[in-house]
């Protein structure tokens, strides 16, 4: 006699637990022709962060229709219209933090972020759907996961640019179109 053997419960709040290596821990596993890794633990953390908050927000897209709405599980009182949809504050976080995420991370970049880290689309897929050259996206996947970490407070932000300008000259000159000409 065989016993089933059951998977364990999981909560409905964790994140999925993956079988395969996605696209940014095979990233984070290669190392370049010095021997440093491609990406710093810092880039890999935000990386995770983005997918987990991502598949918290429910902002992967769906492959079949959702009916889990139609059939109520329990007798509930009948409401107005679209009563039953409001999303979890959860949910909602969630979402605003990817939102802020992307946010800082720019529109440029954003896109291949979410490519890598949220819909595990592998680099070099990617760079052919950008038409970018071989090999060009593991710069621009570095800069743009630089500045989401900057984001999480993962890396210290950098030193601001001074914005004030400074010149050689006296308290008292003051340049005239006249010696231009």
């Amino acid at each position: 006699m065989t016993r089933s053997k059951r998977a364990p419960a999981r909560s409905p709040s964790a994140a999925p637990q993956r079988a395969r290596e996605t696209p940014l821990q095979w990233l984070a596993r290669r190392k370049d022709r010095a021997g440093r890794p491609l990406l710093a633990g810092p880039q890999v953390e935000a990386g995770e962060k983005l997918a987990q908050d991502y598949w918290h927000g429910q902002l992967q897209p769906r492959i079949t229709s959702n009916w889990s709405a139609a059939a109520p599980a329990e007798r509930t009182r009948r409401c107005a219209p679209g009563a039953g949809v409001e999303l979890r504050v959860a949910v909602v976080a969630a979402r605003q933090r990817v939102n802020r995420a992307l946010d800082a991370v720019g529109p440029e970049l954003g896109g291949l972020v979410l490519d890598v880290c949220c819909y595990e689309v592998g680099l070099e897929a990617a760079e052919r759907a950008r038409g970018w050259q071989p090999r060009s996206g593991k710069v621009v996947l570095d800069l743009a996961l630089t500045a989401l970490a900057r984001h999480y407070g993962l890396i210290a932000p950098e030193r601001p640019v001074p914005t004030r300008l400074r010149h050689w000259g006296d308290a008292e000159y003051r340049p005239t179109l006249n010696e231009w000409t």
